[in-house]
C-alpha cells in the first residue's frame, strides 16, 4: 500500500508542482479564480483584461446575469434525466436554434469535437443508409482544425495534432485552402463531404475567400457532396452575423457549434437540414451527458441573450473600431505584417514567434492567445466596451511597435 501510495503522488512532468493532473497544457503560471464582464481576477488579486474569452466561450462575458439565473433557476428543478426520455428544454432550445437559422434538426452533445464527430457521422451515415451510396470520405483543409478525437484530429489538416496516434482513421483527405485544382482532385467516388471553417481561427485567423467558397458550392452541388461548415469557435455572433456562413450567402447541409453557445457551461450541437434527419434514426447515434436540462437551459438563455439583443450587429460594430484601431497605430510597424478576420475575432500577423510578447502582455494585465507561431489571436466578449478595447489596443501598440523598433536595429 505505502509503494502504491507513493507511486501514485509522482508528478508528471511539465505539471505544476504537486498535480495530479497530466501535463496536457502548457500552463500559464497564474490560477483565475473570478471574472465578471470583461475582467477576471487570479487568486493573488491580480486583475486581468480578457480578450481570450476562454478561446471564444464567454461571448457574454464572465458571469452574465441572465445565464446564471436561468442556471440557478433550473438547479432548483432538475438536472439530469437520459435521453430515452423527452427532455422539454432540448426541445425548447433546437427551435431557437432552428427558428434563427436554415437547419431543420439538432443533435446536442458536450464539445465541438463532438458535434463535428457527429456532423462526420451523419455525412456517411447519410451517403450509405439513406442514399445507399457507400461514400464516406471527408475533404477538409490544411491549417484547418476541428477537434482531438480520433476523427476529428485525422480531420483537421495540422500535423502536429496527430504525432504519436497512428493509425489514424481512414476516410480524410486534406487540400491547400484556395487551390481549387487540388480539390476538384481530391474529389473521387468515394467522397461523402467537404468540410471546413469559414475562418480557420486555429490555423492562424485564416479567412475563406467568397469566390472560392461559391465554387467549393458548386462542387458539392455537381457532385452530390454534402458542405459541412465547423461554427465551433465562429459561431454565435462573434463574427457579426450568428453564423460565419451568413457573410457568404451560402446554407451548408451541416454545421456544428460549440464555445459560444453555452457561454461556459459545456454543450455543443450539431445542426443539419431535415432531408438528413432520416440517416439519425433510434440507435444511429447518442449522448449521455448531451443536451441535459441544465445544459439546455443555458442554450436558451444564451441564444435569447444574443437575438434579443442584436450582439452580432455590435460585434461587427466593435471588431470594425477594433480593427481600426489597430490598423491606425500598427501596420506602419515593420514587425507587424497583417491584420486581418472578421468581427471579434482578429488575428496580427508579426514577423516572428509571438509567445513572449502573449507572456509580456499577461504581465501588462491584458490577455491573448496565438493563433500559430506568429500571430497572435484577439477575442473579445460581444459586449467589450470602446473604453476596454483602448486600453487593450495601448498594451498591444506599446509591446509591438517596441519589437519594430528593436528590428530596426
Amino acid at each position: 500500500m505505502q509503494q502504491a501510495a507513493e507511486a501514485g503522488s509522482q508528478q508528471a512532468p511539465g505539471s505544476p508542482a504537486g498535480s495530479s493532473l497530466f501535463p496536457t497544457y502548457a500552463r500559464n503560471p497564474v490560477a483565475l479564480v473570478k471574472g465578471q464582464g470583461s475582467w477576471l481576477w487570479d487568486e493573488e488579486g491580480n486583475k486581468y483584461l480578457d480578450f481570450m474569452s476562454g478561446l471564444a466561450v464567454t461571448n457574454l462575458g464572465h458571469a452574465p446575469q441572465e445565464i446564471k439565473e436561468a442556471l440557478v433557476q433550473q438547479l432548483d428543478e432538475l438536472w439530469h434525466v437520459s435521453n430515452l426520455f423527452r427532455i422539454p428544454g432540448q426541445e425548447e432550445a433546437a427551435a431557437l436554434l432552428t427558428a434563427n437559422s436554415h437547419a431543420d434538426a439538432v443533435f446536442f452533445c458536450n464539445s465541438g469535437a463532438e458535434a463535428n464527430e457527429a456532423a462526420i457521422k451523419l455525412a456517411r451515415r447519410y451517403q450509405q443508409k439513406v442514399l445507399g451510396s457507400g461514400r464516406y470520405e471527408i475533404i477538409t483543409f490544411q491549417q484547418s482544425f476541428h477537434g482531438r478525437t480520433l476523427a476529428t484530429l485525422t480531420a483537421t489538416g495540422q500535423d502536429k495534432v496527430k504525432e504519436g496516434f497512428q493509425p489514424l482513421p481512414d476516410g480524410f483527405k486534406h487540400v491547400p485552402l484556395h487551390d481549387l485544382e487540388a480539390l476538384k482532385a481530391a474529389i473521387g467516388s468515394q467522397t461523402a463531404a467537404i468540410m471546413l471553417e469559414m475562418i480557420q481561427a486555429e490555423g492562424g485567423v485564416n479567412l475563406v475567400d467568397p469566390a472560392y467558397l461559391k465554387e467549393v458550392a458548386a462542387l458539392c452541388e455537381e457532385h452530390g457532396l454534402l458542405l459541412i461548415v465547423d461554427e465551433i469557435q465562429t459561431g454565435m455572433g462573434r463574427t457579426g452575423k450568428l453564423f460565419a456562413f451568413e457573410h457568404y450567402g451560402i446554407e451548408p447541409d451541416i454545421f456544428t457549434l460549440a464555445k459560444g453557445l453555452g457561454s461556459g457551461f459545456p454543450v455543443g450541437a450539431m445542426l443539419a437540414k431535415g432531408k438528413l434527419a432520416p440517416a439519425f434514426g433510434p440507435g444511429s447515434h447518442g449522448s449521455t451527458f448531451g443536451g441535459t436540462p441544465l445544459a439546455c437551459a443555458v442554450v436558451k438563455a444564451t441564444v435569447k441573450a444574443i437575438v434579443d439583443s442584436r450582439l452580432p450587429e455590435r460585434a461587427a460594430e466593435m471588431g470594425a473600431y477594433l480593427r481600426q484601431k489597430l490598423e491606425d497605430q500598427l501596420l506602419g510597424s515593420s514587425f507587424v505584417k497583417e491584420i486581418r478576420g472578421r468581427g471579434l475575432i482578429l488575428g496580427i500577423e508579426c514577423g516572428a514567434a509571438v509567445s513572449e510578447l502573449v507572456t509580456e502582455a499577461r504581465e501588462q494585465g491584458l490577455l491573448v492567445v496565438t493563433a500559430g507561431p506568429n500571430v497572435i489571436r484577439l477575442l473579445p466578449n460581444l459586449l467589450v466596451t470602446q473604453e476596454e478595447i483602448d486600453q487593450a489596443v495601448g498594451v498591444l501598440v506599446s509591446l509591438l511597435s517596441r519589437q519594430g523598433a528593436a528590428a530596426k536595429v
